[in-house]
């Protein structure tokens, strides 16, 4: 492995990529796996630790997720998280069972500070837990670190700290201290070498799209958005004129976004880019459909086909290029272990045709959206660019609820500029991981200008968060939102009332579908 690097054996759990992640921050190179990678290929690779992953699965079942278990003799540090500690229990001679009661959500955990797992970090902590199963039993040798003020033990070492096991998620941001944990571990514990960067991800990529594309030609579509405007950057540093940037205008991008995403991209990456309307095409295949996961199916099957015909006009061109993120991956159930939860189906992963003619090619695919910024940075792209609220490739599609009509599309269109004119005005947008407007299938009576309406129902929404997976929505000022609500309803045709949405991820995630 690169830089004498972590590898992470992948259970199924979606935080999974989220803990390669952490890994990353401390300039450590991480790697995902397959749970049932063998020692042979371990030795090879010689990682300076190995964590185990989180999972849905029951270590005491017959079909339970395993290691080969020579692993379990492997000279390096060891770390299993959540399912990982409860495998590495199971494995060394303990007990695992299932109880009556879990713990979701957060956790006040009590802790051993005589383990150099807890250094620097307080007596007591809050975590995030996500486990039904429990440990009962630990295996001779080993010690609990940690219990939960309900008594559950939530930390366990062997004798010499060669393995470790958490049942919290320290990988999660709502867990107190988990990166200070997780850095002892990597540092203290492991030993793991730094000086992996964005710079180096940039340089691995380059090589790696040259390899793949050889003397071929590829296209690349982008949206106007920061993950394909950041992989547009990348394939054109890596391969220059061998590649195309396509803009297929859907009908369901953001106010005049199709104009701006064109001129930005030209003037400033200099990057051939073409743009075409297939607006029709994409609207009457979505005429009358109610259910999301179908949207975007059919908005994903009908991008590969609109691509398909469009590369004509350039050639015999044999790769696609895209600016698929892990977390797209993850929530769509395409995790490294193949055992993940589909949370619901991004167009780009889930949604694409299985007999689509192009080799894909998707140079993001391992990062989350705040990697990709400090890449776009590293390709010296403009910070507003940079910077701009992630907006999914469906685009309106996923935010309006039900039927998708022309109609309903500007209805949204005119309301989402006027939210994000007035975050701009009130200097709240850089604060705000992602804002939106969300038109539902509701209508409201209403009194505007002495007369009763009944009209359409919108839905405000704004988020914080670092990498996509959690999310806090965000405490908008009263004036702020009183401000937006004025003006939509004021300005918007057919709204009449404006509600703010202020639910976490989780329970719900971020887009409404």
């Amino acid at each position: 492995m690169k830089n004498n690097g972590v590898m992470i054996l992948d259970f199924g759990s979606q935080y999974t990529k989220l803990i390669a992640r952490r890994v990353r921050e401390e300039n450590i190179y991480s790697e995902i796996f397959k749970h049932n990678i063998s020692i042979d290929e371990v030795n090879r690779l010689n990682p300076a630790a190995i964590i185990l992953s989180g999972g849905p699965s029951s270590v005491f079942l017959n079909n339970a997720l395993r290691i080969d278990p020579e692993i379990l003799k492997y000279r390096k540090p060891i770390l299993g998280i959540c399912y990982g500690l409860q495998l590495l229990i199971h494995s060394y001679g303990g007990n695992v069972e299932e109880k009556n009661s879990g713990e979701y959500g957060m956790s006040k955990l009590n802790l051993d500070k005589s383990h150099n797992i807890f250094s620097n970090v307080p007596n007591e902590i809050n975590t995030w837990m996500s486990h039904m199963d429990q440990v009962t039993k630990i295996p001779s040798n080993w010690r609990i670190v940690a219990r939960s003020t309900n008594e559950i033990i939530a930390a366990v070492s062997n004798h010499d700290s060669s393995r470790i096991g958490l049942q919290f998620h320290p990988e999660v941001i709502h867990t107190e201290y988990g990166k200070t944990i997780l850095r002892n571990f990597l540092i203290n514990i492991a030993d793991c070498s730094t000086g992996w960067n964005a710079n180096n991800y940039v340089k691995d990529q380059i090589i790696n799209i040259k390899k793949e594309v050889g003397n071929d030609k590829l296209i690349i579509g982008v949206s106007g958005g920061v993950d394909s405007t950041v992989a547009a950057a990348l394939i054109h540093k890596a391969i220059g004129n061998q590649s195309t940037a396509v803009l297929i205008d859907h009908g369901l991008m953001r106010k005049d976004e199709a104009k701006t995403c064109v001129l930005a991209l030209k003037k400033s990456l200099d990057v051939n880019i073409h743009s075409f309307d297939e607006s029709d095409i994409f609207l009457s295949k979505l005429e009358g459909v109610n259910d999301p996961e179908e949207k975007r199916k059919i908005i994903g099957n009908q991008f590969i086909k609109s691509f398909e015909k469009i590369s004509k006009k350039f050639g015999d061109i044999p790769f696609l290029a895209q600016g698929t993120l892990y977390p797209d991956v993850i929530e769509s159930g395409f995790g490294v272990g193949g055992k993940s939860q589909t949370i619901k189906s991004h167009h780009n992963v889930g949604g694409l045709p299985k007999d689509m003619n192009f080799k894909l090619i998707e140079p993001l695919r391992d990062l989350f959206k705040d990697e990709v910024r400090k890449v776009g940075i590293e390709l010296g792209l403009p910070s507003d660019l940079v910077h701009r609220h992630p907006f999914p490739g469906p685009g309106l599609g996923v935010r309006i609820i039900g039927n998708i009509t022309k109609e309903r599309i500007v209805t949204l269109q005119e309301a989402d500029k006027i939210f994000i004119d007035i975050l701009h005005e009130d200097k709240l947008y850089n604060k705000i991981w992602q804002a939106f407007a969300v038109l539902i299938p509701i209508k409201t009576v209403g009194v505007m200008g002495d007369k009763r309406t009944y009209e359409n129902l919108l839905a405000l929404r704004a988020v914080t968060s670092v990498d996509g997976m959690t999310a806090d929505w965000f405490k908008i000022p009263d004036s702020t939102l009183a401000k937006a609500s004025r003006r939509i309803v004021n300005n918007v045709k057919y709204v009449n009332r404006v509600v703010y949405d202020i639910t976490s991820k989780p329970p719900g995630t971020i887009e409404w579908e």
